[in-house]
């Protein structure tokens, strides 16, 4: 088992990416984006600078928060900017020794039933992508964001059933503020627990977020972990109880939002809120071993 993170919410370039990490006393960074731009997005000079800090500061990027397949992406649309990230993506996670890789199942279509959601053409894109991750050594894992896996835990397993070789990082936080839509409208919000109980066989890295649902503000509240709804003591301790020995990955959303522009913070703000829900995470996880024991 291991700590890391998506340090870019500590800071925007790699240095401070690196300082945060150091503090914590860990050797690993999830890398999502440097200086706002996504690793796989990066030109070759830029991704050269980062990688040679890295190296000289010892830090491994354990896994990549690539943008692949994401919410952002319709499956109704051609798919070459996934085709082509993950092409970009291959060679830098094979020169940085990185074995995992976060894809998602593009996003859902608002304007169709959520039972008429061109699933089949998800499972060939996705199918496309995990080869060419596999064929390269990577373990691509699919994350319940704002996409098909995330409509819940039956879209999440048809997604495992049907792309061989799919792995799942199960994200405590986002079932807090999505629709359960196993259940009649108006919709409940998911139980992280429940979406857990269905999908833990299948999980091979963890995202920690943590929070409760506005109403008001029809949002993700994030809060300290273990401290919202996304039931993640219960979760963690059940993972530990089970052998878990993955990465733990920090997404604590509290001072920056990653896909809201408009969430700004001060440098210093970001920093400590990341080393200090990194340190709040390991006590957690140090009381959840020590109730087991």
């Amino acid at each position: 088992m291991y700590y890391t993170g998506f340090a870019d919410e500590a800071a925007k370039g790699i240095d401070g990416q690196i300082a945060a990490t150091k503090a914590l006393g860990w050797n690993c960074i999830e890398s999502r984006a440097v200086d706002g731009t996504n690793i796989h997005n990066l030109s070759d000079e830029q991704f050269e600078a980062v990688y040679a800090k890295l190296q000289d500061a010892g830090v491994q990027i354990n896994c990549f928060g690539s943008t692949v397949a994401n919410w952002a992406k319709k499956v109704d649309e051609p798919f070459d900017s996934s085709l082509a990230e993950t092409k970009r993506a291959i060679p830098r996670m094979q020169r940085l020794g990185t074995k995992l890789i976060r894809v998602m199942s593009f996003a859902w279509c608002k304007d169709r039933d959520v039972k008429d959601q061109m699933a089949e053409e998800r499972f060939r894109r996705l199918r496309i992508l995990v080869d060419m991750f596999q064929e390269a050594g990577i373990q691509p894992v699919h994350e319940n964001c704002m996409n098909y896996g995330g409509l819940g835990w039956p879209w999440t397993l048809e997604l495992v059933e049907n792309v061989p070789g799919l792995k799942l990082v199960y994200d405590t936080g986002n079932p807090v503020a999505a629709d359960d839509r196993t259940k009649p409208a108006p919709y409940p919000k998911q139980s992280s627990w429940e979406f857990y109980q269905h999908v833990k066989d299948h999980i091979a890295y963890v995202h920690i977020k943590d929070g409760h649902f506005d109403s008001e503000r029809n949002d993700l509240v994030c809060t300290w972990p273990g401290e919202g709804d996304g039931d993640v003591r219960r979760i963690v301790a059940d993972l530990l109880a089970n052998g878990y020995d993955g990465g733990f990955s920090m997404e604590p959303h509290m001072a920056v939002i990653f896909h809201d522009a408009s969430v700004v913070a001060d440098p210093q703000v970001m920093f400590d809120n990341y080393v200090e829900y990194g340190r709040r995470f390991m006590k957690l996880v140090d009381e959840c071993k020590a109730a087991k024991a």
